[in-house]
Parts: structure tokens; sequence; C-alpha cells
């Protein structure tokens, strides 16, 4: 889904919410504006929810072209990618997971105190990864932002895949304790207490010992621990493009509109950067 391209907009109603973890808040939508909703195919699928800056109002129903044509550039709707932790065509329910840490951000706040009957405007799904039913074994990384992601990629594990899933929280009280593959992995909890994020997934991963060559890693977090990860899992183990999903969902000291702003052209430097250097340390 480019950026600015015309693009239709989803509405869905919130169902039902569920706090999960002291930071984290499941929503579930439904309504008619699901029919049709085409998720699936991927365990990374995500829609990006649509706010309207406060004291904002659209026409109904909305329309991005008109709504850019018709406000200025700081009243167009404010996006939020989020991934779709589940969802189930037949009961037409959508269920999202949303980091929260009190009144930071927009999308946490508003996950915290949103109440069911209330709509909801959405972008999607976009989607690229799913786990390989022909890989050697499987490595899955991420912080919380990345935990949905994770968790439907572990759901739709083959039987007897080889699977390691290290997932960074705050503390204890943030795990899923009934996350697993279908053979029952489950994934390994690191806690970083006050420490940055990233802070425990980077030795863990640096000092693993790897099953075989034959990997497919799905690794998604805070920028900075992701592009370190990037450069050993390129060049230190030699994992191709194709074999590795990397990307960060979020940068520190960074709002998400600034994220998104650079985002791609920081990922094309980064790539380039550890292309240049590959020959070297092959």
């Amino acid at each position: 889904m480019a950026e600015g391209r015309a693009r239709s907009v989803g509405t869905a109603v919130v169902v039902r919410t569920e706090r999960l973890t002291p930071h984290m808040v499941r929503i579930v939508l439904g309504g008619d504006g699901l029919a049709g909703f085409g998720a699936g195919v991927y365990t990374d699928h995500y829609v990006k929810l649509l706010f309207a800056p406060e004291g904002v109002r659209y026409a109904e129903p909305w329309d991005l072209d008109v709504i850019r044509a018709t406000h200025r550039r700081e009243e167009w709707p404010r996006q939020r990618a989020y991934t779709v932790r589940a969802w189930d065509p037949t009961r037409r329910e959508l269920t999202l997971d949303f980091v929260v840490h009190g009144d930071e951000g927009l999308a946490g706040p508003w996950a915290a105190r949103v109440q069911p009957g209330e709509a909801v405007r959405f972008l999607g799904p976009g989607g690229a990864y799913a786990p390989d039913p022909l890989a050697g074994w499987h490595l899955l990384v991420g912080d919380e932002s990345a935990l949905p992601a994770i968790a439907a990629a572990m759901e739709r594990m083959p039987r007897g895949a080889t699977v390691r899933a290290l997932i960074e929280v705050e503390g204890p009280a943030d795990e899923h304790p009934l996350l697993s593959t279908p053979d029952g992995i489950a994934p390994m909890w690191l806690h970083r207490g006050d420490r940055p994020v990233g802070s425990t997934l980077l030795p863990a991963v640096t000092s693993m010992v790897f099953p075989s060559a034959d990997v497919h890693a799905f690794v998604h977090g805070e920028a900075g621990f992701v592009k370190e990860l990037r450069r050993h899992l390129r060049l230190d183990r030699g994992i191709t493009r194709e074999r590795l999903s990397i990307s960060g969902y979020w940068r520190h000291g960074e709002t998400d509109e600034g994220w998104r702003a650079i985002k791609r052209d920081w990922n094309a430097t980064v790539e380039a950067e550890q292309e240049l250097r590959t020959p070297a340390a092959a």
C-alpha cells in the first residue's frame, strides 16, 4: 500500500476489549464493514488505523481523496499501523493488540479507553511474511510491538518445525503464558527492566548457536536494535535478504509520523551499507 495512493477506507465497530497484560490491550472489531476483508495469507498482515485530529470532522463515508482536497494537511487523518493478531472470517471479527504506556502516543491511549460500539476507520490489509514450511528452522525476534506478528507466526508453524522465538518485554507481567506453536514450543521471554529496548535481544541472538544455515527469520521492533541485528544476520551469519523479514516498526525518539517520513530512506541506507560490506565479510 504505497503512501499517497488513493485507497478505500474501511469501517469497523469495536465489539469488545480486553486488558491482556499491564502494557497490552486487545481490541476486537466487527461489523458489516469487514465484509470481504482479505487477511489470512500472511502472518504479518496489518491495517492502518485512521484517527481524525481532535475537533476535525469528515463527511461520511470517509474518502481520503475528498479529505485531502477539502482539509488542510494538518487536518488529515493520522495513521497508525497495527498487526492483525487474528481474523475470523466466519464471525467476521478482526483482533488487534495494542501496546499501551499510559498517555504516551496516539493509538495506545485510544485503545485503553475505547468502548464497544465505537466506529474505527482503517486501510488495508497489507502484509508480506509467513513462515516458509520448507525452511530448515525459524527465527522470530522482536519487542512488544512485534509480539502480535510473532504470535501469529508461531500459531502458523507447521508440525515438526524447529522454532527459536525471542520476545523482549519490560518484565514478567508482560509475558503471554499461553503463546506457543502447534507443537507446544513456547518463546523465550527476555526482561529488559529499565534498560533500552533491544538490550537483551542483541546478546541473545548474537550468542545463539544456529541449528543450521537454512533459516527463515523474522526480526521486527525498535529500529536501533533491528539495525544491529540486520548487520549481524546479513554479514556475520550470511542470511540472504530473501530469507529475512526485518524492519523497524518504530524508532526511539521519533514520532510515528516522523519515523514514517524517513523510514524508507533509512532502510535503504542501512541495506546499502551492509551490501557494500558483504564481499569483505564473505
